[in-house]
């Protein structure tokens, strides 16, 4: 074989396996991001479920009966009778 021909064919072995080690990092890449994306994808929808309760909570306590419950369990306050309710 000529020189410059032992040359051409050891360049392309070596962009051969350039490339194929190539294909493999990001065959491996895609794998772990793919991975590290449904993670995160599960973490969503575990927090859009909190927020969704967060809510509903927060829609419960909002209520006038919630809150009117809570001033008299909590506080002991209650409704005052007619007559010693001031009107301006």
């Amino acid at each position: 074989m000529r020189p410059g021909r032992i040359i051409v064919t050891a360049v392309l072995i070596i962009a051969n396996i350039a490339s194929a080690l190539s294909v493999v990092y990001g065959a491996h890449m895609n794998r772990k991001l793919h991975i590290a994306l449904q993670k995160e994808q599960i973490e969503r929808d575990r927090l859009n479920m909190e927020w969704g309760q967060l809510q509903l909570e927060q829609s419960t306590y909002a209520t006038h009966n919630k809150i009117e419950q809570m001033a008299r369990d909590k506080l002991g306050m209650m409704t005052p009778d007619a007559g010693k309710v001031e009107h301006l």
